[in-house]
């Protein structure tokens, strides 16, 4: 079996015509059927069902295609890796971000990314912690930027930043004149948060117990949506400082700074130990440590 069979396979099932099928691989007709013939001999099975008019697959022919096909795909990677040889920055980045993190701290870092590795777009997936943590462990993501704790075997981080949180109301709430809010008085609020397994939502009950015990939450499947809902007066929120700047602000909403003390969140960016990129991941480091904002406090470099 090799290579140049499985692709004379996956053309004729893509054409189901033997002779288009051989001109699209650019080889003659009759080499093609023979190669084609002799991989179902080996195999011991039919692939194709000929006819004067058509060509189509058998189920097991069906099976055999689709490997082909992600055997095919493999084999393309390895000639991207040989291609990208020393130039770890050249090529996508498939990069992990959770759902509260995205919108906030992409706009960021991308235009530092494309002055320091103009070659590596990112390819963002927005997900939960859980889901990113999997995605990671498969090899499916380069690197993930999560809230800690976040421990996984196989897999190292460093830490990035710590960030407040704020409270947001409705400007014709009570609190809206307020300097400051106490942890412990959104018990007797009507509070909206993101989802369960938002692991935001779960450090902001951290931050008020009493949130879990008698404080009336309702839940939103997106930061955006949930600001939308405290400027029609639905009820407050809070939310990570970084969503909260300027450019993000509603004038039907107020945001107001948590008393000490003020509850925050320690992110960090995860990859895979013996990750071949490691310079892909100290770039994106950078681009992320030079960004200039009140919000995120950075941490000394203290690897995993």
């Amino acid at each position: 079996m090799t290579l140049n069979e499985l692709k004379f396979i996956v053309a004729v099932a893509r054409e189901r015509n033997f002779r288009r099928a051989a001109e699209k691989s650019f080889v003659s007709q009759p080499a093609l059927s023979l190669a084609v013939k002799k991989l179902e001999e080996e195999l011991g099975v039919t692939i194709f069902e000929r006819s004067h008019k058509d060509v189509a697959m058998t189920p097991v022919g069906e099976q055999i295609v689709a490997q082909a096909l992600r055997t095919l795909e493999e084999a393309n990677r390895v000639k991207e890796i040989a291609r990208l040889g020393n130039n770890q920055l050249a090529g996508p980045f498939k990069l992990g971000v959770i759902y509260s993190t995205g919108p906030y701290l992409l706009p960021e870092i991308i235009p530092a990314l494309r002055i320091l590795a103009p070659e590596m777009p990112l390819e963002v997936e927005e997900n939960l912690t859980a889901n990113l943590e999997t995605q990671l462990r498969n090899r499916v993501l380069d690197a993930a930027i999560i809230a800690l704790p976040f421990e996984v075997p196989g897999v190292q981080h460093e830490l990035l930043y710590d960030e407040s949180f704020v409270v947001a109301v409705p400007d014709i709430h009570p609190w809206a004149q307020r300097p400051s809010i106490h942890a412990e008085e959104l018990a007797d609020e009507k509070v909206l948060l993101l989802n369960s397994g938002h692991c935001f939502s779960n450090q902001v009950v951290l931050a008020c117990p009493e949130l879990s015990r008698h404080g009336e939450v309702l839940q939103g499947n997106s930061l955006e949506t949930i600001r939308n809902m405290v400027a029609s007066n639905l009820g407050i929120t809070v939310l990570p400082c970084s969503a909260a700047v300027e450019r993000y602000q509603n004038p039907l909403i107020r945001m107001i700074p948590f008393a000490d003390p003020v509850p925050t969140r320690r992110m960090a960016l995860a990859w895979r130990k013996g990750y071949s990129r490691q310079q892909a991941i100290d770039c994106l480091l950078q681009a992320i440590r030079a960004i200039q904002s009140p919000c995120l406090q950075t941490l000394a470099v203290t690897p995993d």
